[in-house]
C-alpha cells in the first residue's frame, strides 16, 4: 500500500516510489514537483510567496519561492545532471477574482526564474485562471495529474519510460 504525504501550504515533502504526494486547495500558491526519474524520488513544494524571506530564521521560510526552490534542490543534490529533473508547476491563478490581484502571477515570475537560475526545465503546468486546483504526485507512476474546481482529476504529465 502506498503512503499518502500531504503538503500544506508552506511545506517541502519528499517520498520514495511507494509514495504519493497530495496538495489541495491551491489558489495563488504554486505547486512544485520534482522528479529523479533515475531514483524514483519525488519532491513536492507547496509555494505562498514570490522572492525569498527577509531571514532563515523566518517562521516556514518554504513558504517563499526561493527558499523553497533551495530546499528542493538539497534534496535532489545527489543528482549530477539537473536535466534529469522534471518539473511541473500547478496554480498561480486569482481565485478571489480580484482586480489588479498579481499574487498568482508574481509566485509564477519568481518560480521560473528562480528554476531557470537552476537550469531546471519545466516539463507541464496547469497555471493562472480563476478556479482552486489540487496536485497529486504518483512517484511510482512518475506521474502527476491535477483537478481545477469540481472537475474530474486529470493527468498533467507522466516521465518518459525510456528514462526509467
Amino acid at each position: 500500500m502506498k503512503e499518502i504525504i500531504y503538503a500544506n501550504t508552506g511545506e517541502v515533502i519528499s517520498g520514495g516510489e511507494n509514495s504519493i504526494l497530495n496538495s489541495g486547495a491551491i489558489g495563488s500558491c504554486v505547486v512544485i514537483t520534482a522528479y529523479d526519474s533515475s531514483k524514483k524520488m519525488g519532491i513536492m513544494a507547496h509555494i505562498m510567496l514570490p522572492g525569498k524571506a527577509l531571514s532563515e530564521k523566518y517562521s516556514m521560510p518554504t513558504r517563499y519561492a526561493e527558499n523553497a526552490i533551495k530546499v528542493m534542490l538539497s534534496h535532489l543534490a545527489s543528482t549530477m545532471d539537473n536535466k534529469r529533473i522534471e518539473v511541473c508547476l500547478i496554480g498561480g491563478g486569482n481565485v478571489l477574482k480580484r482586480e489588479g490581484d498579481t499574487i498568482g502571477e508574481n509566485n509564477l515570475k519568481s518560480i521560473q526564474q528562480f528554476l531557470s537560475e537552476n537550469q531546471l526545465s519545466i516539463k507541464a503546468q496547469a497555471v493562472g485562471g480563476f478556479e482552486r486546483r489540487t496536485a497529486v504526485f504518483d512517484i511510482e507512476n512518475g506521474s502527476v495529474y491535477f483537478t481545477v474546481g469540481d472537475s474530474k482529476q486529470k493527468l498533467l504529465w507522466q516521465t518518459d519510460t525510456n528514462l526509467k
